[in-house]
């Protein structure tokens, strides 16, 4: 059996791990591509063991990066997440963990030129359509990964990587609320699906039994819990107009619960089929959205929605995330989010050339 060498870049991007492409090294065809990155991470396997897959859904994530077309963005950005278990490539989310490592890429790679101590670089999302701006440090002319800033969720300290989100309203579902309802039950339960960065199903961990604080092993223990949620989860998906969701990684589920230390609210997030042992970066903006919004599952859990621009704090296995929101008038009177913005951190790991059967 003959082999393709294709060069690779694995890089650590906020609190998840994977290889970065550039578009141009892999097939064009989609069904070839997908198949492509099933060998490269060793998918289906539990282990992954014949490919470079991290055996967690944080760590079987693809990013692809090309120079733009767009007069609004610099470079474009298509994430893939690969299931761990199941030949099954989903390009439907973002993930902004991953995007954290796009813009340092794409100077190191040349399709982005260095401006100065900290360089800009514009990413478009196409799995979403959403636009991201990374300022990423580049002192002496090029990419630094060392600094000061600290992640929960990752050991030691970085350079800090910002990154403001816009245009991510609806994104995948084409409305903020695709069902038309803040509220509504499934199963008896109390939900809220809504649409920004990341689809989510959003209810009450104490609804489901949980206390909201437990650690991820201990949820993921809980199979009948998963199977209870994952029905949930297919129908929220039939009613946020995503059809048959039941080979897709969305929309992701949150278990929500009032704060144990000084954030805003505690989340654990499932991505869908085990617990994310951080949290993901689109669903932070996605739950700081909900905890915007008046008549969510969100709201109510911190006793009303947060009406004024700034920082919503997101406690997690790991410990925190923040979110700094810019809030404007909406069309119904109600506030919208304009503008979400987080910090994250990147390493570039290892690059040269990944081994593909033919």
């Amino acid at each position: 059996m003959s082999t393709r060498r294709i060069p690779c870049v694995i890089m650590r991007g906020g609190t998840s791990r994977g290889p970065y492409f550039k578009a141009s090294d892999l097939p064009s065809d989609i069904a070839e591509r997908d198949r492509v990155l099933l060998a490269v991470m060793g998918s289906p396997h539990p282990l992954q063991v014949d490919g470079i897959g991290g055996t967690y859904i944080q760590t079987s994530k693809v990013a692809i990066v090309s120079p733009s077309q767009r007069d609004d963005a610099d470079v474009d950005y298509l994430f893939a997440q690969v299931s761990v278990t199941e030949p099954i490539v989903d390009t439907k989310p973002n993930c902004g963990n991953m995007l954290a490592g796009v813009g340092p890429f794409a100077i190191e790679e040349g399709m982005v030129p260095v401006e100065g101590p900290e360089t800009r670089v514009r990413v478009f999302n196409v799995n979403t359509g959403a636009l991201v701006e990374e300022t990423v440090q580049t002192p002496d002319g090029r990419v630094t990964y060392e600094g000061d800033q600290a992640i929960d969720g990752v050991n030691g300290t970085a350079a800090p990587i910002r990154m403001a989100f816009t245009n991510t309203e609806g994104a995948v579902t084409g409305a903020l609320f695709a069902s038309g309802n803040r509220q509504e039950e499934i199963e008896g339960i109390a939900v809220t699906l809504i649409d920004n960065a990341m689809p989510m199903m959003m209810l009450r961990a104490e609804a489901v039994g949980l206390a909201g604080d437990e650690p991820p092993e201990d949820i993921d223990a809980m199979r009948d819990l998963y199977t209870r949620l994952e029905r949930m989860r297919l129908e929220a998906g039939r009613r946020m107009g995503l059809g048959d969701v039941s080979g897709l990684v969305t929309p992701k589920i949150g278990l929500l619960s009032a704060p144990r230390r000084d954030g805003t609210i505690t989340s654990r997030y499932l991505t869908p089929h085990e617990c994310h042992r951080s949290h993901a970066a689109t669903g932070a903006i996605c739950l700081a959205t909900a905890c915007s919004m008046d008549g969510t599952v969100a709201a109510d859990v911190i006793g009303g929605p947060v009406r004024r621009s700034g920082t919503i704090v997101i406690e997690h296995p790991s410990g925190q995330i923040e979110v700094a929101v810019e809030l404007a008038p909406g069309a119904d009177g109600d506030t919208r989010v304009a503008r979400a913005a987080i910090l994250r951190t990147a390493r570039r790991i290892f690059e040269g050339q990944v081994f593909v059967p033919d």
